[in-house]
């Protein structure tokens, strides 16, 4: 492999999936916490909600309380089958330590240590790591995907 194949191959593919991985990561990082926040935010107001239905029900008239609580109850079930279902934490953490392992790759290659030192043909290896990498990511994620189709069925 050439120079030039090379800078192709790291500006087409490496910095290109480097990014894509990174800014998924932050992406699923923003829902998990979201969705974690606002579980946490909406159990906490239920039992203060509920409390307060018990001091200001009025016989005969409807109990917005009740319905407001009700309505926290669900709302915590729901985020937390979302959580559940499309595994916001799993995602962002695979994403993140995918990113991180590519970029960790191509400061070993700039500064020739572990294998990029014992060989004369650094770009070869480089690409072949970072393929390596990319290809055990989607692997992954094709893995989790069947089997969660297996447990659904």
């Amino acid at each position: 492999m050439d120079k030039e194949q090379f800078s192709k191959f790291i500006e087409e593919r490496y910095n290109k999936e480097t990014n894509w991985y990174d800014h998924k990561a932050q992406k699923y990082k923003t829902y998990y916490t979201r969705f974690q926040f606002s579980v946490i935010i909406l159990s906490t107001l239920t039992p203060v909600i509920i409390s307060q239905e018990s001091n200001m029900s009025r016989s005969g008239e409807f109990d917005y309380w009740k319905l407001v609580a009700i309505s926290l109850s669900t709302a915590v079930a729901i985020i937390t089958t979302l959580l559940k279902t499309f595994k916001f934490h799993e995602t962002w953490i695979n994403y993140r330590t995918t990113c991180e392992t590519l970029r960790k790759e191509i400061h070993l290659y700039n500064a020739s240590v572990g294998e990029y030192g014992r060989t004369a043909e650094k770009e070869k290896l480089f690409v072949e790591r970072v393929e390596s990498l990319i290809s055990r990511e989607n692997t992954l994620w094709l893995s989790i995907s069947r089997t969660e189709k297996e447990n659904k069925n």
